[in-house]
């Protein structure tokens, strides 16, 4: 370390951060080490280095490049992530854990020497916007200019944020290295690692490039956070962030958590609405409302599909000159082409596979495709024309409203309300997502996923759901809770709804939250009426909504949310459920049973109307 860095790091004025630096440097054993402050010359020079290193091209247009992951390396590693625990626990659901006295010598025992010859690079980055309440601080050292780029993008840096530290060790530690680099990818997949230390807040992740592994302040980090969180009377959850505008001037804050390929991104993308954010927020009770940030600034989207018709702001930006990596799409003559762009690819290129051409195939004989259906784009949220302009507001935005969303093609409404704020985190923690044929093999499989979070919660599950039905406490203004499922399929099994129908119903959402609406009580929560939804189709999509359309979404299919209760029985049986949420559960049976004796196995919505 030059003596420019060892200033720099002298400067934090931080016991911890110069023992782990020292720790790292001595297990690592890099040839150099750099340290990474908010200065646009060290912005700089991550970039520079990401070139020098090749894991990163520069493309054609202004501002964009190209990363490639080897071709076993394009995914996240659920089964190598796992958490290191000092002893066995039962969270009531299945988890991926090792013990410490096990997997600690082992993580380690591959970390061993593994950046001689390599560069380590020292970051320190803000959860959430800088100065703030709601920041968590997080400090990266890495072997890859790639994860420092990245990460540059997706959060905000946070050197200074140290300073404020004072000294403190409250900050969370990530540990990664690339390891031994073949034709610029990882080589040693079989001993990729991804383990969560819940106990010290530290994380060590190994012998990966993609994102999704090796950038630690995402999915790794969240982890961390949503076990502080639950200690500390506040949530992080797995949740888009959004401005929904209803009447002119007016701008209603929205979270989401949807389960993947469940509709998540696409609604923070509707069209004439803002985005804050697209993936993680963390909420917290100030001044008796509850307000939220994205703790990211930037997006890790996943690109295919990404067309001018069903995606034109996103894909305005990554058409013009502005600061974009894109990973494991084909490249042809500086240019990046991806699966369902909207436009034909070239039948030759470079990808993922090296050199590749339409027909090429991989060593087991099967056809490699000219772009990874995970290929990724990574760019900053304030590079979209719909970006909000409260994104960076330190105190965050107020919340008004929560929606969960599933994948369901016979039971749940396209949208409901929740009776109470009880019965809404009863609707959040029974989301179920149906697999689809086209990635599964066999249709309409259900996965539990509550809150859409399964992958995440760090806490047993119980302790996670008594939290946000507590989380109410003190507050003087409850936001209102929202289950919205857009794959509802009629008996000829085909959808009911367009994809842009998604508008209408955030739509009639926010005027509900703001008094606009009078709704129907059902046994499941409340519904619309018929002629809202009529207007807000026509008033938005220029569509005529027909009385029938609307029975046959809205109708409650009784004896099939009967059946979902019965799974949702069996799924929290193994844990001790909070009264309150055995409560709501045996509610919702009791009604559904009452209405099925008087209406049978579905009921329109007239037959709710007092």
């Amino acid at each position: 370390m030059d003596s420019i860095s060892q200033k720099k790091l002298e400067a934090l004025k931080n016991p911890k951060v110069l023992a782990y630096v020292d720790e790292a440097i001595k297990l690592c054993q890099p040839a150099k080490v750099t340290v990474i402050t908010d200065s646009e010359e060290d912005y700089e020079y991550v970039r520079k280095v990401a070139i020098k290193n090749q894991e990163e091209a520069p493309l054609k247009m202004k501002g964009h490049t190209i990363h490639f992951d080897s071709p076993k390396d394009q995914g996240r590693d659920k089964a190598h992530t796992k958490y290191l625990l000092s002893k066995e626990v039962d969270w009531g659901m299945n988890i991926n854990y090792v013990l410490k006295k096990e997997g600690l010598p082992e993580i380690l025992s591959i970390i061993d020497g593994i950046m001689k010859g390599k560069e380590m690079l020292i970051s320190f980055f803000s959860l959430g916007p800088t100065n703030s309440p709601f920041s968590l601080r997080a400090m990266q050292i890495t072997d890859s200019a790639y994860v420092t780029h990245s990460e540059k993008i997706l959060y905000r840096s946070g050197y200074e944020e140290f300073k404020r530290l004072d000294g403190s060790d409250d900050f969370f530690y990530f540990l990664h290295s690339a390891g031994r680099l073949e034709n610029n990818v990882t080589a040693d997949i079989d001993k990729r690692r991804i383990y969560i230390d819940l106990e010290d807040n530290r994380v060590y992740t190994v012998n990966n490039q993609y994102a999704g592994n090796s950038v630690g302040l995402k999915k790794l980090a969240f982890r961390l956070a949503i076990q502080k969180a639950q200690n500390e009377d506040w949530l992080a959850e797995h949740m888009f962030l959004m401005g929904v505008r209803g009447k002119p001037g007016r701008t209603t804050y929205f979270t989401g958590a949807f389960p993947s390929a469940c509709g998540k991104t696409s609604t923070a993308m509707i069209p004439g609405q803002s985005i804050v954010g697209d993936d993680i927020a963390y909420l917290r009770k100030i001044d008796g409302q509850i307000r939220a940030v994205n703790v990211e600034k930037g997006i890790f989207g996943i690109i295919q599909d990404v067309n001018p018709n069903d995606d034109p702001l996103i894909y305005e930006a990554l058409t013009t000159p502005r600061e974009v990596i894109f990973s494991n799409v084909l490249v042809n003559d500086g240019t990046p082409y991806w699966l369902g762009m909207g436009k034909e690819p070239p039948a030759e290129g470079v990808n993922f596979a090296g050199q590749w051409y339409k027909g090429k195939k991989d060593e087991n004989g099967k056809e490699i495709p000219y772009a990874s259906k995970n290929a990724r784009y990574t760019i900053a949220i304030n590079e979209l024309d719909n970006a909000d302009p409260n994104l960076d507001e330190p105190m965050g935005v107020p919340v008004k409203a929560i929606v969960y969303g599933g994948r369901d093609s016979y039971t749940t409404t396209p949208i409901v309300e929740s009776l109470t704020w009880e019965h809404g985190v009863f609707l959040g923690a029974t989301v179920e997502s149906e697999t689809t044929a086209a990635t599964i093999g066999k249709e309409g499989v259900r996965t539990h996923d509550p809150m859409a979070n399964k992958d995440f919660i760090s806490v047993p599950l119980a302790t996670y759901l008594e939290n946000h039905l507590k989380f109410t406490k003190g507050l003087k203004e409850t936001p209102t809770i929202y289950a919205t499922n857009y794959f509802l399929k009629n008996e000829q099994g085909k959808y009911c709804n367009s994809k842009l129908d998604k508008k209408v119903w955030i739509l009639w959402a926010e005027g509900r939250v703001n008094g606009e609406y009078e709704a129907i009580e059902t046994p499941v929560g409340r519904i619309p009426k018929y002629e809202d939804l009529k207007n807000l189709f026509k008033q938005h999509l220029n569509t005529d909504y027909t009385k029938e359309e609307y029975n046959e979404q809205f109708a409650i299919r009784i004896s099939k949310y009967l059946e979902k209760m019965d799974r949702m029985t069996e799924a929290f049986s193994h844990i001790q459920m909070p009264p309150a949420f055995a409560t709501e559960l045996e509610n919702q049976i009791k009604r559904l049973q009452a209405a099925k004796a008087v209406y049978g196995e579905v009921a329109t919505p007239d037959k709710f109307q007092k």
